[in-house]
């Protein structure tokens, strides 16, 4: 067993933010080609960052939730696509940590495992001897074209017609890649489709969803470790805000670095930075960042409490962290809506950063996970002493 000391969490960000240059300098490349470069993938494998929640065993750093939302921030702020990336193979790697170890001897074996996928059961899982085979199209695979496995989920196709979910990891390598990733927003994160025809999965690497969505760690080594028993989802919700607040903080650098030397067509200002309109604008998208911030820092420094306390969370709690997920993506919007906004018509030509963070922003918000609309709603339905209409907690 590999085991390294972890860094501290401002060493993490540190090395975070020492690879904003070369983001900022490789994103147009990204945006254009749809995918990360291998010089990016080679730096971020260089600073360590992709240990984050890596079991220790395989010399991981099991980082908590804070250093989660800081360090993506901090990659946000060089270029959305990586930093969503880097936020997945985060959620994942925590994800697969949770199976057997037997499973893990083999995911964890190379350095710098990438595991990637998503949990829509789009695809059938069929019992057979010694495992299942696998058919079926898994759509919005980010960062699958530099992983190693993939998180697969597929509706077992039982004997007696019964249907569940399963979940599955599974090398890339098996599937074919289908390049279908032409969008608008997180352009970078290459998240094509994967297809499985008659693909043959051994039963110790499939597992049922629920197992998943339990308290029930696969892993007896992990089990031990609570930051492996906190919920499915709760942890997705310290992977994903990171990424949203670190995307206000690119826009409100972009806008102030173009403030002195831009005029407002057709009025007598000269310089932007001089107009009231502006100054209301900046404010409050300042404030809105500063906000959707406090927030995720509330949040983490919740679910680090309980994690060290090894607490039970209650379905509350998980609807709680649904909500803040939504919350804190919605108040980014509006920070970067609103600078886009003060950035005027010369911000939509595709070497002016803020038109590229606005539409990777956008990609984040309206992930089903993360959708406002839709986490508000389950808010609202719990406060109205309502039962939470999904499984997804």
């Amino acid at each position: 067993m590999l085991r390294t000391e972890a860094p501290t969490r401002e060493d993490l960000v540190r090395r975070a933010s020492e690879l904003v240059p070369l983001l900022r300098s490789r994103a147009r490349w990204i945006d254009e080609h749809r995918r990360l470069p291998e010089d990016v993938i080679e730096a971020l494998e260089g600073s360590g960052l992709l240990r984050m929640r890596v079991p220790t065993q395989y010399g991981g750093y099991e980082s908590d939730a804070r250093t989660l939302i800081d360090v993506h921030a901090e990659l946000a702020r060089g270029d959305g696509s990586a930093a969503f990336c880097v936020s997945v193979w985060s959620l994942i790697n925590w994800v697969a940590a949770r199976f057997p170890d037997e499973v893990l001897d083999e995911v964890f074996a190379t350095p710098n495992t990438r595991v990637c996928g998503t949990i829509s059961a789009t695809g059938t899982a069929t019992p057979v001897k010694g495992g299942y085979v696998f058919n079926g199209r898994w759509r919005f695979n980010s960062g699958v074209l530099h992983s190693q496995w993939k998180f697969t989920a597929a509706m077992l196709d039982g004997p007696a017609g019964e249907q569940e979910p399963y979940t599955a990891l599974i090398p890339v390598s098996d599937f074919e890649i289908v390049d279908d990733w032409d969008v608008s927003g997180l352009r970078g994160t290459g998240s094509v489709t994967a297809v499985a025809k008659d693909l043959f999965v051994p039963a110790e690497r499939v597992i049922a969803t629920r197992v998943l969505f339990s308290d029930e760690c696969q892993s007896k080594i992990n089990a031990t470790k609570p930051i492996y028993n906190v919920p499915l989802l709760v942890t997705s919700t310290a992977a994903t805000a990171g990424q949203t607040i670190g995307s206000a903080k690119y826009a409100m650098e972009n806008i102030l670095e173009r403030l002195p030397d831009r005029k407002i067509t057709y009025t007598d200002y000269t310089s932007q930075r001089e107009a009231p309109i502006t100054h209301l604008q900046v404010g409050e998208a300042a404030l809105l960042t500063e906000e959707a911030e406090a927030r995720a820092h509330r949040f983490t420094d919740l679910c680090d409490a309980k994690t060290r306390n090894d607490e039970t969370w209650t379905e509350e709690e998980r609807v709680h962290s649904r909500v803040q997920m939504g919350r804190i993506a919605q108040l980014a919007k509006k920070a970067v809506d609103t600078l886009a906004m003060a950035g005027g018509g010369s911000s939509i030509y595709s070497d002016v950063p803020i038109q590229r963070i606005q539409r990777d922003l956008n990609a984040v918000t309206i992930h089903a996970l993360t959708n406002p609309s839709t986490n508000i709603e389950l808010y609202g339905r719990m406060l109205c002493g309502l039962k939470p209409n999904t499984p997804y907690l």
